[in-house]
Protein backbone atom coordinates (compact mmCIF):
# COMPACT_ATOMS: atom_id res chain seq x y z
CA UNK A 1 0.00 0.00 0.00
CA UNK A 2 1.25 3.56 -1.55
CA UNK A 3 0.67 6.32 1.96
CA UNK A 4 1.33 10.19 1.29
CA UNK A 5 1.85 12.04 4.96
CA UNK A 6 2.43 15.91 4.23
CA UNK A 7 5.69 16.75 6.50
CA UNK A 8 7.13 19.72 8.00
CA UNK A 9 10.19 19.14 9.18
CA UNK A 10 10.00 15.67 11.21
CA UNK A 11 6.56 16.07 12.05
CA UNK A 12 2.73 16.06 10.17
CA UNK A 13 2.37 19.36 8.80
CA UNK A 14 -0.19 20.97 10.60
CA UNK A 15 -2.48 22.27 7.37
CA UNK A 16 -2.46 20.63 4.04
CA UNK A 17 -3.38 23.75 2.34
CA UNK A 18 -0.09 24.86 3.06
CA UNK A 19 2.12 22.04 3.05
CA UNK A 20 4.32 21.53 0.45
CA UNK A 21 6.61 18.38 0.87
CA UNK A 22 4.98 15.09 1.09
CA UNK A 23 6.60 11.56 2.08
CA UNK A 24 5.82 8.73 0.23
CA UNK A 25 5.95 5.31 1.80
CA UNK A 26 5.30 1.68 0.91
CA UNK A 27 3.57 -0.35 3.55
CA UNK A 28 4.15 -4.06 3.31
CA UNK A 29 3.72 -6.61 6.08
CA UNK A 30 3.62 -4.21 8.80
CA UNK A 31 6.89 -2.68 7.15
CA UNK A 32 7.69 0.91 5.62
CA UNK A 33 9.98 0.64 2.98
CA UNK A 34 10.92 3.17 -0.04
CA UNK A 35 11.00 6.36 1.52
CA UNK A 36 11.11 9.43 -0.83
CA UNK A 37 10.12 12.94 -0.37
CA UNK A 38 8.15 14.79 -3.10
CA UNK A 39 7.23 18.56 -3.01
CA UNK A 40 4.24 19.47 -4.41
CA UNK A 41 2.01 23.16 -4.60
CA UNK A 42 -1.28 22.58 -3.08
CA UNK A 43 -2.44 25.46 -4.80
CA UNK A 44 -2.85 23.58 -8.03
CA UNK A 45 -6.13 21.50 -6.99
CA UNK A 46 -6.79 19.62 -10.35
CA UNK A 47 -2.72 18.84 -10.75
CA UNK A 48 -2.26 17.55 -7.01
CA UNK A 49 -5.26 14.88 -7.57
CA UNK A 50 -3.38 14.19 -10.78
CA UNK A 51 -0.13 13.55 -9.60
CA UNK A 52 -1.65 11.45 -6.40
CA UNK A 53 -3.08 9.04 -8.90
CA UNK A 54 -0.35 8.81 -10.70
CA UNK A 55 2.08 8.45 -7.81
CA UNK A 56 -0.26 5.36 -6.58
CA UNK A 57 -1.30 7.15 -3.50
CA UNK A 58 -3.81 4.93 -1.91
CA UNK A 59 -4.05 6.89 2.15
CA UNK A 60 -3.29 10.22 2.04
CA UNK A 61 -2.68 10.80 6.32
CA UNK A 62 -2.60 15.04 7.18
CA UNK A 63 -3.16 17.17 9.42
CA UNK A 64 -6.24 20.28 9.43
CA UNK A 65 -7.48 20.20 5.73
CA UNK A 66 -10.37 22.29 4.40
CA UNK A 67 -13.52 21.06 2.90
CA UNK A 68 -11.99 21.70 -0.92
CA UNK A 69 -9.22 19.81 -1.08
CA UNK A 70 -11.12 17.06 1.23
CA UNK A 71 -13.77 16.80 -1.36
CA UNK A 72 -11.39 16.31 -4.37
CA UNK A 73 -8.95 13.86 -2.36
CA UNK A 74 -12.18 11.52 -1.62
CA UNK A 75 -13.49 12.16 -5.01
CA UNK A 76 -10.46 10.32 -6.35
CA UNK A 77 -10.74 7.56 -4.40
CA UNK A 78 -7.41 7.80 -2.15
CA UNK A 79 -8.79 7.71 1.49
CA UNK A 80 -7.91 10.79 3.61
CA UNK A 81 -7.05 10.18 7.17
CA UNK A 82 -7.36 14.33 8.44
CA UNK A 83 -6.68 16.04 11.25
CA UNK A 84 -3.30 13.79 12.67
CA UNK A 85 -0.19 15.51 14.34
CA UNK A 86 2.64 14.32 15.62
CA UNK A 87 6.23 12.95 14.67
CA UNK A 88 5.42 11.09 11.38
CA UNK A 89 8.18 8.69 12.10
CA UNK A 90 5.76 7.63 15.30
CA UNK A 91 2.54 8.13 13.29
CA UNK A 92 3.70 5.85 10.16
CA UNK A 93 4.91 3.06 12.77
CA UNK A 94 1.60 3.03 14.01
CA UNK A 95 -0.58 3.30 11.02
CA UNK A 96 1.91 0.33 9.33
CA UNK A 97 1.28 -2.03 12.50
CA UNK A 98 -2.36 -1.58 12.10
CA UNK A 99 -3.27 0.50 14.74
CA UNK A 100 -5.79 3.40 14.49
CA UNK A 101 -4.46 7.26 14.58
CA UNK A 102 -7.37 8.51 16.22
CA UNK A 103 -7.50 9.15 19.06
CA UNK A 104 -3.62 8.73 19.92
CA UNK A 105 -2.58 11.04 16.75
CA UNK A 106 -5.67 13.57 16.47
CA UNK A 107 -4.56 16.73 16.60
CA UNK A 108 -5.58 19.12 19.59
CA UNK A 109 -9.72 20.40 19.50
CA UNK A 110 -10.48 17.74 17.36
CA UNK A 111 -12.61 14.48 17.46
CA UNK A 112 -12.51 11.03 16.21
CA UNK A 113 -15.12 12.03 13.75
CA UNK A 114 -13.14 14.62 12.42
CA UNK A 115 -15.24 17.57 13.95
CA UNK A 116 -13.80 20.46 16.29
CA UNK A 117 -14.57 20.20 19.84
Amino acid sequence: MKVAVTVWDERISPVFDSAHTLLIVDIKNDKIKNIVYKSFDPELEARLIEELSVLGIEVLICGAISQTYSTLIEASAIQLIPFIGGNVNEVLESYAKGNPLSPSFLMPGCREDNSLV
